[in-house]
């Protein structure tokens, strides 16, 4: 393990000596990329880039499995630096002209600014509001931040005035997941043979106030009880936290045909395929209503707040006030009936659709162009640092 743990460590000093190694005028875009998971949000601006100005990104990730690490597409240079002491040396050390990021809180944890002059732009990976899951100054360190819609402009220009803060660049980008979703998926109401039923997608966050570490087959049994068929997404934080909780669930139904537990990576399947989610404050089930234009049940468990000074913004989160707009809200208490809930929403189908279709137009920038609209953004961003490198070559 020990000499595992060595060849790694040195495969990362590797990964950061041939990111050095690139000549300073070809370090003009960099993406840094928490994990594999991460680069379905970099792509659609990625695609756009190279499509329609054929500009090249340097691409830092801290997983060596990474896919696009391993086989990076064309334009595109990959590097492996690790979560550690080299990622750690890698933000300390940048200098390029703009880096893009989806990890938040830089500056405020062991992640800081380089002293380069180096723009630091924030590519949001869920469409949620920026205060109340997050903590309190997760953006305040960013040059700009491509916004997935009004929201974000309206939450942190708030913050910004209300904590004097330096003003960021906010473009008006969108949500390119969202995009991918509405291209590969038949949007609206599932086609069903009569007598064939709904499937409903379990999909909850995680931690220990999340809809199956609370309740468990409680949230299962009542769908099933209804006639539908469920699948169980756990999110991956829960296989990894409560695996023995999974388990538990897995080996109740494991003689039910109408239950099945979904671990896959992308999930795809079982969005495309669902007709209703049952969740509870997962970013994912605004991704389920604006993706898929079908509706949500919510269970209001209680919030997940890393931010509990939130409220002083007063601005209540779209996560919040988006649910009775895209879906039904049931109380904890209310379990038993969720089958019935389940019923009456597969009912209205068609109308629901027609609410999360609205709800996504009002909501959120540039859906279905949000590539286009983000690549347009990072190539405004690379013109004012070449006019500040000429700028500072003249006054040299």
């Amino acid at each position: 393990m020990v000499f595992d743990g060595l060849r790694r460590l040195r495969r990362e000093w590797r990964g950061l000596r041939a990111f050095r190694a690139v000549p300073r005028a070809e370090r003009q875009l960099v993406f840094y990329s928490e994990g594999p998971g991460y680069w379905t949000y970099f792509e659609p601006v990625f695609r756009a880039l190279q499509a329609e100005h054929g500009q090249s990104v340097l691409y830092v990730t801290s997983a060596e499995q990474d896919p696009v690490y391993r086989e990076p597409p064309a334009g595109l240079r990959a590097f492996h630096v690790g979560l550690g002491v080299v990622r750690t040396t890698f933000f300390a050390t940048l200098d390029a002209d703009v880096l893009v990021m989806t990890m938040p809180d830089l500056q405020t944890m062991h992640i800081k600014r380089s002293p380069h002059p180096v723009h630091y732009c924030y590519l949001n990976h869920s469409m949620v509001s920026t205060h109340m899951v997050y903590r309190p100054a997760a953006f305040d360190h960013f040059d700009s931040m491509l916004c997935v819609g009004p929201h974000h402009v309206e939450e942190i220009r708030k913050r910004e005035a209300q904590h004097g803060l330096r003003p960021k660049t906010l473009f008006e980008h969108g949500y390119g997941r969202l995009d991918t979703i509405l291209e590969n998926s038949h949007a609206g109401p599932l086609d069903r043979a009569p007598g064939e039923p709904g499937q409903i997608l379990v999909a909850p966050s995680w931690g220990a106030s999340s809809l199956i570490e609370l309740h468990g087959a409680a949230a299962i049994q009542p769908l099933l009880d209804a006639g539908f068929k469920v699948v169980l997404r756990p999110h991956p934080q829960t296989r990894r936290l409560n695996p023995r909780g999974l388990d538990e669930i897995a080996a109740r139904y494991a003689d039910e045909p109408r239950f099945s537990m979904d671990e896959n990576g992308d999930a795809h399947a079982s969005l495309a395929e669902s007709d209703i989610m049952v969740s509870d404050w997962s970013g994912a089930a605004l991704e389920f209503a604006f993706g898929q234009e079908r509706p949500v049940i919510f269970v209001d468990v209680p919030r997940k707040i890393l931010d509990p000074d939130y409220k002083a913004l007063g601005i209540e989160p779209l996560e919040v006030k988006i649910r009775t707009e895209v879906g039904a809200v049931v109380e904890p208490a209310e379990l038993a009936g969720l089958g019935g809930v389940a019923q009456d929403v597969m009912a209205d189908i068609g109308n629901w659709q027609l609410a999360t279709r609205a709800a996504r137009e009002r909501w959120i920038f540039n859906v279905g162009r949000s590539g286009s609209a983000g690549a347009d953004c990072l190539m405004s961003l690379l013109g004012q640092a070449s006019t500040r490198t000429q700028q500072g070559a003249r006054s040299a």
